[in-house]
Order: C-alpha cells, then sequence, then structure tokens
C-alpha cells in the first residue's frame, strides 16, 4: 500500500491511497466465502461453491464490490495505526479508481490536530489568591459546627434572615393551578437560596399567617420557560439557638478537649481548603494564559459538534421544544441568537483547550496508566452512587471511557505547564506549585479544558 498526505489547511488532509491487487488476495478469499454463504446455486452446498462459478453466476463487479467494501476501511485503519495522521472526526471516504488486477484507489479526507507553535511555558506568569485564614472565617466554621448541635424553636416574630419557617406553596400559571409546584408544610432556611428566585426578600418581614407571591420562570417540565405565579403562606417561624461556644461544647463535637484546640483545627482545615482553592486557581490562571499566548487553528466541524452537543443539552432541560426554550429566554432577556453565540463561543474555548493540552501532552509523551485511570473511575462512580465496575461497563458502553482517558491527559499535561510557570500569590511570594498538586482533588485534574 502507499498513502500520501495532502495538506488542505492547517485542520484537514487529504490522503491518497493506492493498493495493488497483490495485496488483497486474503481480502478476495474472505469475499468469496462471505458472498458463498448467501447464495444458493444448484449443485453446491451452501458456501461451497468456488468463485469462477460465484462470477460466473454473479459478476465479477459483486466480489470486486465486497472486497472494496472491506479493504478500504481496514487500510484506513492501518494509517491510523501507523500514525501518519491524527484525526479528529470521521473521514469522507472516496474510491477514485478500481483497476481490476492492478490497483485499487481511494482518497480519505479528515480533520486532524493542527500544528502548534508552544509559547515558552517558563514565561507564563500567574498571580493566585492568599492562603490566608482570619478570625472572622473560624468564626464561621465554628458558628457552622454550633449549628448542628442547636435546637429548632417556634417565635412569634417577624422573619430574619437564617430563620427557619414552614410554607405551604402554590402556583398558577396562565391563572391555571400547577399541581407539581404545590406543596405543603415544606421547612426551608431563609437564606439559603435553594428554593425559588425572589422568594429569600419576599419572606424576610413576614410572620406567621402572611402570604407572599413571587414571579418566577418554571425551569423544567410541562411548564418549563413559562411565568408562574408562586404564592407562599407562612406557617411558622422558628430560629436555632447555639450551644455556648466553650470548652464543654469543643468536647461535645470534636476529640479536643479545649476550644482554643478546636479553633485550632479549623483554621488548619481551613488553610487546607484554600490551598485546594489556590491549586485550582493556579491551573485555570495558566490554562487562560496559555490558551491567551497560544495560536491553535480550530477545525469547524469538530466545534459544530462541540456546539450541537452543547445546544442538545440545553434543549434537554426543555424536553426539545424550542417554544418553552424562547420563553425561558425571553424571561432572562436572551435572545436565541445571543443564547447560541455563547453557546458557540464556549465550544470554541473548549476545542482550542482540548487541542492545545492534547498537543503538550504528545510533545511531553504523556500516558494515563491503569492507577490514574481507575482512581478516576471510582471518583465518577461515587458521585453517581453506582459501584465502579457497574460504572466502568457504562462507560465503556457508551464510549465515555476514552474521553475521561483523554481528560486525565489533558490534565497531566496542564500540570507540566504549571510547573513551569511563575505562580505567586497575592503578596507577591512564590507559590510551591508541586505543593499544590495534593490539594486538587480527581474532577478538578480532569476537567481542563
Amino acid at each position: 500500500m502507499k498513502s500520501t498526505v495532502e495538506q488542505l489547511s492547517p485542520t484537514r488532509v487529504k490522503i491518497n491511497v493506492e493498493v495493488p491487487f497483490d495485496e488483497l488476495k486474503p481480502d478476495f478469499d474472505r469475499a468469496y466465502k462471505k458472498i458463498a454463504q448467501q447464495v444458493t446455486i444448484p449443485g453446491f452446498r451452501p458456501g461451497r461453491a468456488p468463485a469462477r462459478i460465484l462470477e460466473q453466476r454473479l459478476g465479477r463487479g459483486v466480489v470486486l464490490e465486497e472486497v472494496v467494501n472491506g479493504v478500504v476501511p481496514a487500510k484506513w485503519a492501518e494509517i491510523i495505526s501507523a500514525g501518519e495522521v491524527h484525526p479528529l472526526g470521521r473521514p469522507e471516504i472516496e474510491v477514485t479508481e478500481i483497476e481490476d488486477g492492478d490497483h485499487l484507489a481511494f482518497t480519505a479526507e479528515v480533520d486532524v490536530r493542527p500544528e502548534i507553535e508552544m509559547p515558552a511555558f517558563t514565561e507564563l506568569a500567574v498571580s493566585v489568591d492568599d492562603v490566608e485564614v482570619t478570625d472572622a472565617e473560624v468564626d464561621e466554621q465554628l458558628d457552622g459546627l454550633r449549628s448542628r448541635f442547636g435546637t429548632v424553636i417556634t417565635v412569634e416574630r417577624p422573619v430574619r434572615e437564617g430563620d427557619f419557617v414552614t410554607l405551604d406553596l402554590s402556583a398558577t400559571v396562565e391563572g391555571e393551578q400547577v399541581t407539581e409546584l404545590a406543596t405543603t408544610d415544606l421547612s426551608y432556611q431563609v437564606g439559603s437560596g435553594e428554593l425559588i428566585e425572589g422568594i429569600d426578600d419576599a419572606l424576610v418581614g413576614t410572620a406567621q399567617g402572611d402570604e407572599r407571591v413571587v414571579t418566577t420562570v418554571v425551569a423544567a417540565g410541562e411548564h418549563a420557560g413559562r411565568q408562574a405565579e408562586v404564592t407562599a403562606k407562612i406557617q411558622a417561624v422558628k430560629e436555632r439557638e447555639l450551644p455556648a461556644a466553650d470548652d464543654e461544647f469543643a468536647q461535645l463535637a470534636s476529640e479536643f478537649d479545649t476550644l482554643e484546640e478546636l479553633r485550632a483545627d479549623l483554621r488548619t482545615r481551613l488553610r487546607r481548603a484554600k490551598a485546594l482553592q489556590q491549586g485550582a486557581q493556579a491551573r485555570d490562571k495558566v490554562l487562560k494564559a496559555l490558551l491567551t499566548t497560544t495560536e491553535v487553528p480550530l477545525p469547524e466541524s469538530i466545534v459544530d459538534s462541540e456546539f450541537e452537543s452543547r445546544r442538545h443539552d440545553a434543549l434537554h432541560i426543555f424536553e426539545h421544544d424550542k417554544r418553552r426554550l424562547g420563553r425561558w429566554l425571553e424571561q432572562h432577556g436572551q435572545t436565541e441568537e445571543e443564547f447560541e453565540a455563547d453557546l458557540r463561543t464556549s465550544a470554541r474555548e473548549t476545542v482550542k483547550a482540548n487541542l492545545l493540552l492534547d498537543a503538550i501532552a504528545d510533545a511531553e509523551k504523556l500516558s494515563v496508566t491503569h492507577d490514574e485511570l481507575t482512581e478516576r473511575i471510582v471518583y465518577q462512580a461515587q458521585r453517581r452512587g453506582v459501584s465502579p465496575a457497574e460504572y466502568a461497563q457504562q462507560a465503556h458502553e457508551s464510549g465515555e471511557l476514552h474521553a475521561m482517558s483523554a481528560n486525565v491527559r489533558r490534565g497531566k499535561a496542564l500540570d507540566t505547564v504549571v510547573r513551569q510557570a511563575t505562580v505567586t500569590d497575592g503578596s507577591g511570594n512564590p507559590v510551591d506549585v508541586d505543593a499544590l498538586d495534593d490539594s486538587v482533588t480527581p474532577e478538578q485534574a480532569a476537567s481542563a479544558g
């Protein structure tokens, strides 16, 4: 087999392939055997008719077609395995010549990874937040711990932020009651932001027996995208009494004997959490700097595919009803054109990041180990509440396993860049990037780009 690569653009190539018939004897043997099993010829048992008889009865063209159908994808796979090109999608294949007894020729056009001129990683410089824990932050953590041991009591006063209220909710859409949005005796903490938009502000200052109406846009279900009037009736107002912050509480809530020891532990935990945030911030900022300083030609077909995937996910929320999506966009002051423009922008950014990190991984000869992939599988399985074996099987069948491995590899590529970049904190002090590696979760490590 002979093949030549013709560069059509920075992101697309045309491969011209010529296969001599001398290489096709096994393919002809397979074709004859397959055809013989599919036809019935008097005087011969199924599958036993010789090649000469098959060609006499069916014609040479039938055999050649069967050979070509098997040879072309097989030869394309050989080209990919040899590493001649790095395709980003399915090729457009065209058989250009069949010279019986001499050769078969075909072409394949496909999008490929572009050549990328890398910047000097050591010249990248970013600044991240300081890892500083204030007394107020420790107090907030301590209050959160105290709240776990607090008691909730009913009070006769107006609602304040942080109070617990018991609500009856009802809703109408264009004057009609919506039963799926109604509920009774719902316990809700005012200010948590976990109910509908605007409800927290509406509840503050109310008292038992009061009603408040909030206008919102239904996010999902039959009425997704439509405006609803939600009525909240306050049945009870409660507040949480906290235990005193003293040594006795420290012994109750922790393994420590004194409040001072408990506060010191909370401070250490906060510092670790901020170090984790600092590590994630360093990765995000280095990636952004990398993308800003690097020119990456984008294959539009891959961008289109990413865009369509994002649009499909967005429409899925509205059960693929464009009218519902349109109403939701109208309520949020956005046109469909603006919405799709935002989707396309994010699609282009994702494709650019993936191509760049893949190129870095290639240059650094990075690979994903079995243990690294297993760690990722275990993490995702825990998130979805299934066993690692069950999730691995699902990921294999859906093709997600390949994407997961690619994301882990891209995360390792970004790690390589971060280690060479200059990272300082808000005070100008150098940040120990290697120490940050231990504070970044598996999810953050694989979500770059």
